[in-house]
C-alpha cells in the first residue's frame, strides 16, 4: 500500500506550509500529492507550482470539477501538467455538487452519470491524439453546420496513458467509475463498510471485463496523532460536520447519504439540521465518535499502524493522508507525515 498526501484547498493562509509539506512528502517517498478546487483556487495552477518545487512525487487533481472546464480543455491541461512535471500527473475528476455547478459555474446539474461518461470519452479521445470528433447528448464536436473541423492535440504528454481517477460516492457513480476509470478517489471510507464502495466498483470493473487488479483504490483519510484518541477524534469533528451537514442542500448531500448507508441515519439528520441552522458547534458535537474513528487515522503510531492494516486488508492501494488543518504548525503537519511512514513500516506495508 502506497501513501499519498492531500493538501486540500489553496489560499487558506498556509500556502507556504503546503509547499513545505509537499516537499517533505516527496523526500519521504510519498507516492502522490493531491490538490483540490471548489470555488476558490484552481487545482491546475497549484499542481504546476507543486510540481516545480518537487522532484519525484506525483501530482494529482482531487478533483478537477467537470462543470468548470470543457473536456477538451481538461485534456489540454492534463497533457500540459504531465509534460511540465516530467510524467508525474494524475487526472482526478468529479461532478462537484448542484450548489457549485449551478451557482458558481452556471452549469445545470443534471444527468451527472451520463455527463461524466461522455466527458471521459472525449478526454480519452483527445489524449490519444486522434482527431477529435464526438456526437453525444452533452457535447458535439465539431459543432455542425459551422467552420469547425476535427482537431488533434498538439502536446505530446510524457506518458501514452495518464491515469484517470473519478471521485464517486453513490452506488451508480461507483459502478460507472469501476467501468471507465483507472482509479477511485474516495472519502469517509471505513474498512468495516468497504462493501458499500467496493461491491459497485467490482461490478463496474466486471462490465469492462476487468477486476480490481491494477485499479487504484485511493481514499483520502484524515489523520490526527496523539495519545488521547477521543481528543484526536474531536479535532476532526468540524471537518466531518461540514461534509455530512453542510456540503450540499438538505435534499442533496452525497456525504450525508453515505453516513446514512453506514448506519448513522439519526445522527446524519441531527448534524444536517444543526449545520443548516448555522449551529456549527452543535453539528460538530452531534457527530458520533465511531463515525470519526472508523473513517480517520487517530491516536498513536501503533494504533494508526493497526488501522492502516485494516485499510490494506480492505483492498486500498493508495492511502491518502489529510493532515491539513489538523495541526497548528507546519512542523506538526510534517511530523504527521513522518508518523504516516513509520506506521506504514510498522504495519509491514511499506
Amino acid at each position: 500500500m502506497r501513501l499519498g498526501i492531500n493538501l486540500g484547498y489553496w489560499g487558506l493562509g498556509m500556502d507556504a506550509d503546503n509547499i513545505a509539506v509537499a516537499q517533505e512528502a516527496d523526500r519521504l517517498g510519498y507516492s502522490v500529492c493531491w490538490a483540490a478546487e471548489a470555488y476558490g483556487s484552481d487545482a491546475a495552477t497549484v499542481l504546476s507550482y507543486v510540481a516545480a518545487k518537487t522532484e519525484r512525487i506525483d501530482v494529482g487533481s482531487a478533483i478537477f470539477q467537470i462543470p468548470a472546464r470543457t473536456p477538451a480543455m481538461t485534456a489540454m491541461t492534463a497533457a500540459t501538467l504531465d509534460t511540465l512535471s516530467g510524467g508525474r500527473f494524475r487526472l482526478g475528476l468529479g461532478v462537484s455538487g448542484p450548489q457549485v455547478s449551478e451557482g458558481w459555474y452556471g452549469v445545470k446539474f443534471d444527468k451527472p452519470l451520463a455527463r461524466t461518461r461522455e466527458y471521459v470519452e472525449i478526454i480519452r479521445k483527445a489524449m490519444s491524439r486522434e482527431r477529435l470528433s464526438h456526437e453525444g447528448a452533452h457535447w458535439t464536436l465539431p459543432l455542425p453546420g459551422g467552420p469547425g473541423k476535427p482537431l488533434k492535440l498538439t502536446v505530446h504528454p510524457v506518458r501514452e496513458h495518464i491515469p484517470l481517477y473519478i471521485a464517486a460516492i453513490g452506488p451508480k457513480n461507483l459502478e460507472q467509475t469501476g467501468e471507465i476509470a483507472d482509479g477511485w478517489l474516495g472519502i469517509f471510507f471505513a474498512p468495516e463498510h468497504a462493501a458499500l464502495s467496493l461491491d459497485p466498483l467490482k461490478a463496474g470493473r466486471a462490465k469492462a471485463g476487468q477486476t480490481l487488479e491494477g485499479f487504484d483504490l485511493c481514499p483520502t483519510v484524515a489523520i490526527s496523532v496523539g495519545e488521547d484518541v477521543k481528543a484526536a477524534a474531536d479535532v476532526q469533528r468540524p471537518y466531518t460536520a461540514l461534509y455530512v451537514g453542510g456540503m450540499g442542500s438538505k435534499e442533496k448531500n452525497f456525504y450525508n447519504q453515505l453516513a446514512r448507508r453506514m448506519g448513522y441515519e439519526q445522527a446524519a439528520d441531527e448534524i444536517q439540521e444543526k449545520y443548516l441552522a448555522k449551529d456549527y458547534a452543535g453539528a460538530a458535537a452531534a457527530v458520533p465518535h465511531d463515525l470519526i474513528d472508523s473513517t480517520a487515522l487517530l491516536g498513536t503510531t501503533e494504533r494508526i499502524a493497526d488501522r492502516m492494516q485494516a485499510y490494506a486488508d480492505a483492498g486500498v492501494t493508495t492511502l491518502t493522508l489529510a493532515p491539513a488543518g489538523i495541526a497548528n504548525t507546519v512542523e506538526e503537519r510534517i511530523n504527521t507525515l513522518r508518523v504516516g511512514v513509520e506506521a506504514l513500516e510498522r504495519a509491514g506495508l511499506a
